[in-house]
């Protein structure tokens, strides 16, 4: 399939696709991609779905009542109107809020993925709008990595060194002999970078690993969180318990003599506070392997070994991004990075400390860490932000302070949303609580490609694109190429692409040109990327091509950068001529600036804080089993829910949740069946899967299944299977308010309570022709 295949890239890897005489899009890898996603399989369907917006839309309730309406919002049929119309009334809504209440009142928060082109990113093109029409409160880090964000600046300096420049799978294979991958290293989550990725390299690089005899102990309640291949010692931890271990581990270290004192006087800052919580000195509590045993379920001669071969061997210590998806989170990533500092293997290749191998694709890679041409950002005139798990917190408590990373802030009155490219009915936990927030602001604005749950609790709908549908160029973190994406379908029903909604409803505002620069969006393409190979050039960085042939050949090899790269080799070499970013200069095992805050839940030094729910608790005597609630194999977050590979691996017709047959047969539920997983904030169906690759107690009920809410019930009870109406919408810890989605206590039963009710979201809402014609409003 190569005949006027046309290029584009995407989130999940670049591709070629061609679209037949009937309107079906075909697709086919990358053909330098040597492990393409098998996410590519759902683009297609996605394209001409049912679900898809076909016009501007406006919810029926708002349409009759005007702002404040917000109780009928995701209940509610909408109206179908005309572009114009939907612009006016958008445009009248952003004029009347400022006016009345600010720009501050303005959130355009807009967390998600929607897209992988650098121009048409939404993000970046709503907030240069709202910018430009006087600012708007914003929101920060990410629902991923809210708590590593704010953590890793105050103890090593900053967060982009780690997690940007991480020791590369080249050094790992040639020189790690043991890898303790706290979290495992999930193979499925390596096929995805933000911005795309054109060559898979993640999966080839585990396969040398395997071949190298490379050893890994994985630390997770599922199997599944690294490959078959690589000779495993698995550690079936009980969920939420990782720091302990990693505190046992330590404490072993230090207790036998194994640990490297000069190093640790050498390269951190603290270590003598922590070593007496090691050691019980400052608590009574020593944290020794038997302690680590009654919390996490392993036995303790079992971690006292595994400390004695690390201590032997060239070892990584590694975390994976979700561990910090959850109370306390800041914990397991700050005594990781202590463990692997007792070690003395930091800034040695192949040994010392990583984050998120195996939770995003880019995280090791050899590709070039070059800055790709962006769309430029006007300054905010407004200095609100949120921390972005926070917004049903904003919505719900107006006026309320709130502690974020060392300041105290407060809550903005919020009366518009305006929301593009993203879901945060995907993203956001506790969704009946998310349901109640929605309701608050006088009015939502959303544009979408479908009817998602997000555009559902909308006010005013615009269609938007999706990639195949418009022109833009697109490459991710460490990609290898810069991919032209030319357009390949036309655009469904009456959608539009972001830039030109935003053009539409700043021309009706006043700042038209200003939003437009008077281009057109082929010619922001083309002014984006010459600027761009001006600068490289300019740097002696490389030498792109002029657009015109870029674009024809469809794509442009990045200059390649060596392969081998170790996370702080230069500051192991000499912490004095390479200082971090810390107060010391070093690694801070204990930080007095933390330390002086003084939060009960993020202490001074990586500290075992039990968390909430977890099972051995009180809470766990009626919700007994753990749900972890981790990132779908089958999609991106929500997207291609409608795709082949999502639908595909429903069971029952609804997101399969995984159980050991053990925990199975004492509910009396069979393989295939219908079951309900509940606890005191909702509800969701699901179809059951038994495995034995997971721990008893444990079960598994990945993300993205779209929210379908049964119509009355209160706590919502989901028909689909979407777990964040069972997760807590809780912050990680007062340092950070990162998102906590990974876990909840739950329980799990056989449906037995007749036919149960259908899922609804894979076609649109209620719909209505606008009976009103132009000249009578």
């Amino acid at each position: 399939m190569t005949d006027n295949a046309r290029p584009t890239t995407s989130h999940w890897g670049a591709f070629r696709a061609r679209r037949r005489p009937d309107g079906q899009v075909l697709v086919e890898p990358h053909p330098a991609d040597p492990s393409p996603s098998p996410l590519l399989a759902g683009v297609a369907g996605a394209l001409h779905h049912p679900t898809r917006v076909l016009r501007p839309a406006v919810r029926e309730g708002w349409l009759r009542g005007g702002p404040g309406t917000g109780a009928g919002r995701g209940r509610e049929p909408f109206v179908e109107v005309s572009w114009e119309r939907a612009l006016d009334l958008a445009a009248g809504e952003l004029r009347r809020v400022r006016a009345e209440f600010g720009p501050q009142a303005v959130f355009g928060g807009s967390y998600g993925w929607a897209a992988a082109g650098r121009f048409h990113h939404a993000q970046s093109q709503l907030h240069r709008f709202l910018s430009l029409f006087g600012g708007y409160t914003a929101s920060r880090n990410s629902y991923s990595l809210g708590t590593s964000l704010v953590l890793l600046p105050r103890v090593v300096g900053d967060a982009e060194t780690v997690l940007r420049a991480a020791s590369s799978w080249p050094t790992i294979v040639r020189h790690t002999r043991l890898i303790v991958a706290f979290g495992g290293i999930p193979a499925k989550n390596v096929y995805v970078t933000p911005g795309g990725v054109t060559r898979h390299t993640a999966p080839g690089f585990l396969a040398e690993l395997a071949a190298a005899g490379t050893e890994v102990a994985l630390v997770s309640p599922l199997r599944d969180d690294l490959p078959d291949g690589p000779a495993t010692d698995w550690l079936p931890i009980v969920p939420g318990t990782d720091t302990a271990l990693m505190l046992a581990l330590t404490h072993t270290l230090v207790a036998e003599g194994l640990h490297d004192r000069a190093f640790l006087a050498r390269s951190t800052s603290g270590w003598p506070v922590l070593e007496r919580y090691l050691d019980g000195r400052s608590d009574g509590v020593a944290k020794d392997a038997g302690w680590a045993e009654r919390i996490c379920g392993l036995a303790a001669d079992r971690i006292r070994g595994l400390a004695r071969r690390m201590a032997a061997t060239r070892t990584l210590v590694t975390v994976t991004w979700s561990l910090q998806r959850a109370r306390y989170g800041e914990q397991p990533v700050w005594a990781a990075l202590a463990l692997a500092a007792a070690l003395g293997q930091i800034g040695l290749p192949g040994g010392g400390f990583g984050h998120g191998y195996g939770s995003m694709g880019d995280v090791g890679d050899t590709g070039p860490a070059l800055r790709l041409p962006h769309l430029p950002q006007p300054p905010n005139p407004v200095d609100e932000f949120i921390p972005c798990a926070r917004i049903a917190d904003l919505l719900l408590h107006p006026g309320d302070e709130y502690a974020y990373d060392g300041t105290t802030r407060r809550y903005p009155d919020i009366r518009l949303v305006h929301w593009a490219g993203g879901n945060p009915f995907h993203h956001h936990q506790d969704l009946g609580r998310l349901r109640r927030a929605f309701a608050r602001p006088d009015t939502v604005i959303v544009h979408e490609p479908h009817w998602t749950a997000t555009a559902r609790h909308a006010d005013i709908v615009f269609p938007a694109t999706t990639p195949l549908e418009r022109e833009d160029f697109g490459g991710g973190r460490r990609d290898t190429h810069l991919i032209a994406m030319h357009r390949v379908a036309d655009p469904v029903g009456e959608a539009r692409d972001d830039h030109a909604i935003l053009a539409g409803l700043a021309e009706r505002l006043g700042i038209g040109d200003e939003f437009t620069q008077r281009r057109t969006p082929r010619q922001w393409l083309e002014r984006l990327y010459e600027e761009w190979a001006d600068r490289l050039r300019a740097e002696g960085a490389g030498d792109p091509p002029a657009f015109a042939r870029f674009w024809a050949d469809g794509e442009w090899q990045l200059p390649e950068q060596p392969a081998e790269r170790t996370l702080f080799a230069d500051f192991r070499a000499d912490p004095d001529r390479h200082p971090l970013a810390t107060p010391s200069g070093l690694i801070e095992l204990y930080s007095a600036d933390i330390a002086a805050l003084d939060l009960a839940d993020c202490p001074g030094h990586p500290a075992w804080l039990d968390p909430p729910e977890r099972p051995g608790t009180a809470a766990a005597a009626r919700h007994p089993l753990l749900l972890i609630a981790n990132q779908p194999a089958t999609r991106l977050h929500s997207q291609l829910d409608v795709g082949a590979p999502s639908l595909a691996d429903k069971v029952a017709g609804r997101e399969a949740v995984e159980l050991h047959p053990a925990d199975a047969a004492t509910r009396g539920v069979a393989d295939g069946d219908l079951v309900r997983i509940f606890n005191d904030r909702g509800a969701c169906l699901a179809g059951a899967r038994l495995t034995e690759r997971l721990r008893t107690g444990v079960v598994r009920l990945p993300t993205g299944a779209w929210f379908d809410p049964v119509p009355g019930t209160e706590p919502p009870l989901c028909a689909h299977g979407n777990p964040n109406v069972l997760t807590a919408d809780l912050p990680s810890s007062r340092l950070s308010q990162g998102c906590t989605g990974q876990h909840a206590l739950v329980q799990l039963e056989r449906w037995t309570g007749g036919d149960p009710p259908p899922v609804t979201v894979r076609r649109p809402p209620a719909l209505r022709t606008d009976p009103a014609p132009e000249a009578d409003r």
